[in-house]
């Protein structure tokens, strides 16, 4: 399941926001990944399950698992047999870039595989928003779990009862290459957690209904922009201008840090950016002509820069062996208790 890239919109996809202007938000998808693979645990291990992330847990009972999410989805799918499950990621979690709704679309894919059941992708979302949101009680919106199960760039709109619809940008070979091409993903080196951000954001919302009437306007600004074919540095402009109203919605969105980062690029030639997700640290992106690009990494050379590139899938399985065949498989071996 790949991790996104959220350009403009974001804060309009929190409920006590959409739930009564409706929402909307620009995003895209990279070349980034979390990994998950699960089975059934065999019966010849000691444990009944085991879930291996950067903790390895042995655990006889479901309710024993830490993971909250490992924990929901199990419960929501109503599985009680022993489980294996494993997770990798490409980037760290909790850096800005969707990393625990990317994590909670791909687990519920890949249970639902073993399950044996096929689900499409706006029902992924809907279930990982709906674990997410009412049973693990996060302070989160909604438009990760929708980016990340589908994947590609995308205007995603949001009605007030929560359904929403995601309308993929078609974008000519020239154009695409050309917004990709400036664009910078740059690790801060701090992680924090979403939630703890949102909190305060969210908190703030009834006293910015002017700034955030703006933020869900820029989107379609932005969209306009990339279907045109005038300088494509207005989308960097306006990248600018989002995160001026962003960094103002709360306080601990944009550390003293984070802006000196952020006056370092734009002297060096960056025309704008922003902190990806919540705020308060992880990834940054600059948009910065490819010509500006050396200037502006040495003008952060504290920063590790990602490499990346726009990806089209979304959350997919990629290997999926039939309950039947393992079962045979054990049988002949005569695997047993």
């Amino acid at each position: 399941t790949p991790f996104r890239l959220s350009f403009f919109g974001g804060g309009t996809d929190y409920p006590a926001w959409f739930r009564e202007h409706g929402g909307a938000a620009l995003s895209a998808s990279i070349n980034r990944y979390s990994y998950i693979s699960s089975r059934y645990l065999p019966p010849f291990f000691d444990t009944k399950s085991r879930v291996v992330w950067s903790k390895i847990e042995n655990v006889e009972e479901n309710d024993q698992i830490e993971h909250p999410v490992v924990r929901a989805a199990l419960e929501y799918l109503n599985i009680d047999r022993g489980v294996e499950i494993h997770h990798a990621g490409d980037l760290p979690a909790r850096s800005g870039l969707g990393s625990s709704s990317s994590f909670t679309v791909g687990m519920l894919h890949s249970l639902h595989a073993l399950l044996g059941h096929f689900v499409n992708k706006a029902e992924l979302a809907h279930q990982a928003i709906h674990i997410e949101q009412q049973m693990l009680n996060e302070n989160v919106g909604i438009q990760d779990q929708i980016q990340t199960a589908h994947g590609g760039i995308n205007r995603i709109l949001i009605q007030p009862d929560g359904d929403f619809s995601v309308e993929p940008l078609t974008l000519t070979r020239n154009r695409l290459g050309e917004l990709q091409s400036h664009l910078l993903m740059l690790y801060t080196g701090i992680a924090r957690m979403a939630s703890d951000v949102a909190a305060e954001q969210i908190a703030a919302i009834p006293n910015k209904q002017a700034e955030l009437h703006e933020m869900r306007a820029m989107v379609d600004t932005a969209t306009g922009i990339l279907a045109g074919d005038d300088d494509i540095g207005d989308f960097g402009r306006l990248l600018h201008e989002s995160w001026q109203l962003k960094r103002g919605l709360a306080k601990g969105i944009a550390p003293s840090f984070v802006d000196d980062i952020y006056e370092r690029a734009c002297k060096a030639g960056a025309l704008g950016g922003k902190l990806m997700g919540a705020g308060g640290g992880g990834f940054m992106v600059l948009f910065a002509r490819p010509g500006d690009h050396q200037a502006v990494l040495d003008a952060v050379p504290e920063l590790l820069l990602v490499p990346i590139k726009f990806e089209f899938t979304g959350s997919q399985i990629i290997f999926s062996e039939p309950e039947s065949y393992s079962r045979m498989a054990l049988s002949t071996r005569d695997f047993r208790r």
